[in-house]
């Protein structure tokens, strides 16, 4: 796989197959876009490396077909802003079909009560872990179209959380290779490093909602201030 993505590198598609990925797992939370990234950025590191030990002249012709690890960020950053987005106007045209799924849904009911909270008081920060927990992203997004958020209440939330998930993989990927280099081993440990933020960001989606669980079980009128946290 890093040998492909070794080649692809020096294409403009690689920056096609990443924002394809990270625009559709906003639908299909499946698909590995956090280790496509990482790998892309992994391969792209690494022929840094080599065209740095090389000649001048060979290093100037491979540095030339190397993608800017900046540009792949960004081409990251922007798909999964764009994927947010349509996930978001898909949920708020979703009509009572929607609704009715999302009702028969605990975990889309309660992440739309703490999202409706949450912006509310401009705690958008929700929006931002939930991009590294799995289906996360998902979740928000839809659950902020369904609930007929404002799209300023949500969007500049959204930017940042990709801007902070695409920064967090290409830097993984950069500084695996750079540290352990760009084999399997660093491209491994890279993606254990995406995946322990992933289970940090769920348990931290998942603690208002325990708190929330646990003043309704006691009848406090609390229930609200602590989904808003």
């Amino acid at each position: 796989m890093l040998e492909s993505l070794g080649a692809m590198t020096g294409s403009p598609w690689i920056y096609a197959v990443v924002a394809l990925s990270v625009l559709l797992d906003v639908f299909l939370p499946v698909l590995p876009s956090g280790v496509l990234v990482i790998a892309a950025a992994t391969a792209a590191a690494g022929s840094t490396t080599v065209a740095g030990a090389a000649s001048a002249s060979r290093a100037a012709e491979q540095v030339s077909v190397v993608p800017s690890l900046l540009a792949l960020g960004l081409c990251a950053a922007t798909a999964s802003v764009l994927g947010d987005l349509a996930a978001y106007r898909l949920a708020w045209r979703g009509g009572e079909r929607l609704d009715r799924a999302i009702a028969r849904s605990r975990r889309l009911a309660s992440a739309h009560e703490r999202l409706g909270a949450a912006l509310a008081r401009g705690g958008g920060i929700l929006v931002v872990i939930a991009r590294f927990a799995p289906a996360g992203r998902s979740v928000v997004s839809l659950g902020a179209g369904a609930s007929h958020r404002r799209a300023k209440e949500f969007l500049p939330w959204s930017a940042l959380a990709g801007v902070a998930w695409a920064g967090y993989s290409v830097g993984l990927g950069y500084f695996g290779a750079q540290w352990l280099g760009a084999t399997w081993v660093g491209t491994a440990i890279s993606v254990l490093a995406l995946f322990l933020a992933g289970s940090l960001a769920a348990c931290l989606m998942r603690r208002p909602a325990a708190a929330a669980a646990a003043a309704a079980a006691q009848g406090s009128p609390a229930v609200t201030a602590s989904t808003a946290s």
